[in-house]
């Protein structure tokens, strides 16, 4: 005796249907046109108050006002000086980070500025303590690590403020010395990356051009098909 379900034409069609389902599922895929991934020429940067340099520039510019405006006399050319310098390293990190996104060359330039501006309030600290006869604290000065430690730690951010009014000049010189000099070095380390990045992916220039040139790939019009 056959077996019903085997001759039942009703059984076979709905058998057969998931695999026609699919096939014609497959085929709606394929016949589907993808849209091409949007062109960018424009990098995408943080902003730079989240810039751990930025925000160490930032207490620098602080804590050099407070310093100026407490042990330095009043007329002296040297508070404005200080306080310019200060405030260059902090703007000029700002303004470079901005000009990112459209001057490779812009944001070195500015970078660059912003660590010469530091070096030359470094070198006013350095004189502030030699010629008053106070130590400018090295490796082996026994505050040293100490000193070290909070200008690399996130407290120094919450409580600086505070903590700069119960500091004689010796030690506000010598954190900001510390300070700027970590500054100088995360400033050298983002113009190493600048360059490479410069030298690898070009500039905003040679972005646009070949952003055009992928534009221009992906929407030509279909040729007609030749007659047979």
């Amino acid at each position: 005796m056959e077996n019903e379900e085997t001759n039942n034409p009703n059984t076979q069609s709905n058998q057969s249907t998931p695999s026609n389902q699919n096939y014609q599922s497959n085929q709606n895929t394929q016949n589907t046109p993808t849209s091409p991934a949007p062109i960018t020429f424009l990098p995408q940067h943080g902003h730079y108050r989240h810039l751990r340099v930025y925000q160490v520039s930032e207490i620098i510019y602080d804590l050099t006002y407070y310093f100026t405006q407490h042990y330095l006399s009043k007329g002296d050319r040297t508070i404005d000086q200080m306080v310019q310098a200060a405030r260059s390293g902090k703007q000029n990190i700002a303004e470079g980070n901005q000009a990112a996104a459209t001057s490779s060359e812009t944001e070195i330039k500015l970078t660059n500025v912003a660590k010469a501006s530091l070096e030359e309030l470094l070198d006013d600290y350095e004189d502030y303590l030699r010629v008053r006869n106070l130590a400018q604290w090295g490796n082996l000065h026994p505050r040293y690590e100490k000193m070290r430690q909070y200008a690399s730690s996130n407290q120094i951010r919450k409580d600086y403020a505070a903590t700069v009014q119960r500091m004689n000049d010796e030690e506000i010189a010598n954190l900001c010395i510390t300070l700027i000099h970590q500054a100088i070095y995360m400033l050298h380390k983002l113009l190493v990356t600048m360059q490479n990045r410069f030298v690898t992916e070009g500039g905003i220039k040679e972005r646009m051009f070949q952003s055009r040139i992928a534009y221009r790939n992906n929407h030509r019009p279909e040729e007609p098909e030749e007659e047979r």
